[in-house]
């Protein structure tokens, strides 16, 4: 494999895997770094089994890289104690072989908006645990810009969905309930005006952010399907499967309670803002620039349906 402007991307996960078959597509030489092989890997892709905990190890195994994808996540109930250290790690690693370090990121940053449409030039808020470590990760990745140490290009996305994406808000408490007919699993108000971001379409843009010049050193919002309310996701869920999905809401004093004895509760409990007003992801500047096309929300819904539906062996 040449390692002439070879992209290296970390986390062989939902976005990670995406992105890595977008790569390949595109006919651009990708290494794919994860502690466990991939079950699925496209012809000519390299994949090396590293733990991305030790910077060593991490820096050795972007040998040659032009660009370096962070598409790495750690446990949900560990993010202020695990997630940092990953992304010391790769800063290490674009640093030393003097990469560009494109990195994927949410919207936890940005902390309740009040309805207000999220810009990439809103103040990071945060007042979440969770919140305020993503906000801390994005001023340790802009300090480092600043001073020259990285190049630097930044994707948020919103809550994502897809084939292949089981734990998401729009992962299998929605798509797989509704495909064997049960009610789905949703917290907040359904009928707010939500940002859904579709796998595929993630995948493109961070692929443009480590393609083209003028993505470095900017924040930028990965456009997706159009923002519509969760009702509306819902209804077109509906469409697909031939019935009416219906909602198992989980009271927000009942998921506090669970959030007492359970860390994963407590999580959900404390992102719970997010479905309790407009939750809108501005990608205009990113449309603007790169003028590129996204999936529209009938056939991101579709996608998903059908792959839920091979997955589950119903016809």
């Amino acid at each position: 494999m040449s390692d002439e402007q070879l992209h290296v991307v970390f986390g062989a996960g939902q976005v990670g895997g995406a992105l890595v078959a977008h790569l390949a597509g595109l006919g651009v030489p990708v290494r794919v770094v994860s502690r466990h092989r991939p079950v699925e890997l496209p012809d000519g892709v390299d994949w090396r089994a590293v733990d991305a905990t030790d910077p060593a190890a991490a820096a050795a195994v972007a040998s040659g890289a032009a660009v370096i994808y962070q598409c790495l996540n750690a446990p949900y109930t560990k993010w202020p104690q695990q997630f940092p250290p990953l992304q010391h790690a790769l800063l290490a690693a674009a640093e030393r072989n003097k990469a560009l370090l494109v990195s994927f990121e949410n919207v936890y940053g940005y902390g309740p908006t009040g309805g207000r449409p999220m810009t990439e030039d809103l103040p990071l808020a945060a007042t979440t645990v969770k919140g305020r470590t993503r906000a801390a990760m994005t001023a340790d990745l802009l300090e480092a810009a600043s001073t020259g140490r990285v190049r630097i290009a930044i994707g948020r996305a919103a809550d994502f969905f897809g084939a292949g994406v089981t734990d998401s808000t729009l992962g299998a408490r929605v798509f797989a309930k509704a495909v064997a007919g049960k009610d789905v699993d949703f917290l907040g108000d359904p009928s707010l005006r939500h940002t859904y971001s579709y796998v595929p379409d993630i995948a493109a843009g961070l692929a443009t952010l480590g393609l083209d010049p003028r993505a470095i050193g900017q924040v930028w919002h990965l456009p997706g399907p159009e923002t519509r309310t969760t009702r509306d996701v819902l209804d077109l869920l509906a469409a697909e499967v031939g019935h009416p999905v219906a909602i198992r809401s989980i009271p927000k004093l009942v998921l506090r309670g669970l959030g007492l004895v359970s860390p994963l509760m407590h999580g959900l409990a404390e992102m719970a803002y997010q479905f309790d007003e407009p939750f809108v992801l501005d990608t205009t500047k990113f449309q603007a620039t790169f003028a590129t096309r996204t999936t529209s929300l009938e056939n991101a819904v579709a996608d998903t349906t059908a792959w839920y539906r091979h997955k589950e062996g119903n016809p």
